[in-house]
């Protein structure tokens, strides 16, 4: 009776991380179709992506916080409910100002799925039970983004981009039905105390960092729309810090920044999650602009990924973590990743796919497989599991900045390096290899110290005293 309920809990939670990666994911493709139709300007088209990762990456730490304190089960529908809506205005839309309100409330939506979800699992299962689910969680998020560019290109091209939204709709009204069918009501316990003050105060810091790292690229890290709001950031990190000392039911305790699993953890999923997130979006111009493959068969160069990804998630995964433990995982992970930037930097135009692409492709699925979610599960074990949403709200917006961030950096050291060339006359792929090349070479750079990190860190990484083994 156990595993009869047990499966379709799981089946559900890993179901929401799915609809959130592939709502992240399916607009892409179709982002050209939107533009002509509605007639978007530039920074427009930009937004229509941004707005998803700003209300996104912005509220998983107050929607993680949300669920310790109202019901991990109602915060995971209301965040069906909202991405549901949000989805059925954005296929209606008529305009900009609309499409981008609707991707805010979808991100809002999102926002509140995937902590909820994720703290279910990190309360209820333990040991090799918790690295199974997990393992689906990791392989959800690898499939989720894939079946989003390939699905979002197929109807976009069938039925219009309209029907890109409607089917993410459908998809997150589907599990909303599955949750309140299989997702248990909070047992009761003693009532705790939501503040609001804390949490709006590191929403607001979330949001401004999020917003800053969106709108450099486009306006430039010194000017307004980037150096504001990462003041405002500072200021609310600062108030957040007062008010979190006089709180009898603190949002993030002091005693946790003060755990090396949980410190280590933050800085290490700021690093790895730029390599990770900047790795695939380098990916894409090396084939586009480097090898000058089309983005059909760019596409398709991709697809491979998706499958080792899924792979190594689900077959891989749960018994690297039962055998080594979440910490030594996390630094193979990043070893990997460093592995798989250092062999693109050395991709140039006329190399062959299969032998000198496609090994660092799979070595990178692996390295992100192999370093997220440990990563989380490193973090988690250094908050008490009744704060589970708030350690996995934690873990996915750090994921998220440190991913915003790294695309932001990484580009502006592609530029860098792209402007001399093309200044002298040189040509736009000569130029291409010479600023991607930097980039990967700064995101490499960026997961190796993510592993110094770790090592300096972690308790399981250090050495044993007296012949004892710390546990991993």
């Amino acid at each position: 009776m156990r595993n009869r309920r047990t499966l379709p809990l799981v089946m559900t939670l890993v179901a929401a991380q799915f609809v959130v990666m592939l709502d992240s994911s399916i607009l892409n493709v179709a982002l050209p179709s939107i533009a002509d139709d509605l007639d978007l300007t530039p920074v427009g088209t930009a937004w229509v992506l941004n707005a998803y990762f700003l209300s996104f990456g912005g509220l998983l730490l107050i929607s993680g916080r949300a669920a310790d304190v109202f019901g991990r089960r109602r915060i995971l529908l209301l965040g069906a409910g909202v991405l549901v809506v949000g989805s059925l205005v954005g296929g209606f839309a008529t305009g900009d100002v609309q499409l981008i309100a609707a991707r805010l409330l979808q991100g809002a939506g999102a926002a509140m799925l995937s902590p909820a979800a994720m703290s279910v699992i990190l309360s209820r299962f333990t040991g090799p039970a918790r690295s199974r689910a997990m393992a689906g969680w990791g392989a959800a998020s690898t499939v989720g983004g894939a079946v989003g560019v390939t699905v979002g290109g197929l109807l976009t091209a069938a039925l219009g981009w309209q029907s890109v939204l409607f089917v993410t709709a459908a998809v997150a009204a589907a599990i909303g039905v599955a949750g309140c069918v299989f997702v248990p009501a909070a047992e009761p316990g003693a009532p705790r105390r939501f503040d609001a003050t804390a949490a709006g105060l590191i929403t607001a810091a979330a949001l401004a960092v999020v917003f800053a790292v969106l709108s450099a690229p486009h306006s430039g890290l010194i000017s307004m729309p980037v150096l504001a709001p990462a003041a405002l950031a500072v200021a609310c990190l600062m108030g957040f810090v007062f008010v979190e000392r006089r709180s009898a039911d603190p949002l993030l305790p002091p005693s946790v920044l003060r755990d090396p699993r949980v410190a280590g953890g933050i800085a290490v999923n700021l690093l790895g999650g730029a390599a990770r997130i900047a790795c695939f979006v380098l990916v894409a111009l090396l084939l586009q602009q480097v090898l000058e493959y089309g983005p059909a068969l760019a596409g398709l160069a991709m697809l491979p990924t998706s499958l080792a990804g899924f792979a190594v998630s689900t077959l891989l995964l749960p018994s690297a973590l039962n055998r080594l433990g979440p910490q030594r995982v996390v630094v193979l992970g990043l070893l990997l990743l460093v592995l798989a930037h250092v062999l693109l930097a050395t991709v140039d135009n006329g190399d062959d796919y299969w032998l000198r692409v496609l090994p660092a492709l799979v070595i990178a699925a692996a390295g992100v497989a192999l370093s997220f979610t440990p990563t989380t599960l490193v973090i988690a074990d250094g908050i008490a599991a009744r704060n589970a949403g708030v350690s996995s709200g934690l873990a996915s917006s750090t994921a998220q900045i440190g991913g915003a961030i790294g695309i932001a950096v990484f580009g502006a050291v592609d530029a860098a390096y792209r402007a001399p060339i093309l200044e002298a006359g040189g040509g736009s792929v000569a130029a291409a290899e010479a600023g991607l090349q930097a980039a990967q070479l700064a995101a490499a750079g960026s997961a190796a110290a993510g592993v110094v990190i770790a090592l300096l860190t972690f308790p399981g990484l250090r050495p044993s005293r007296r012949g004892e083994r710390t546990p991993g």
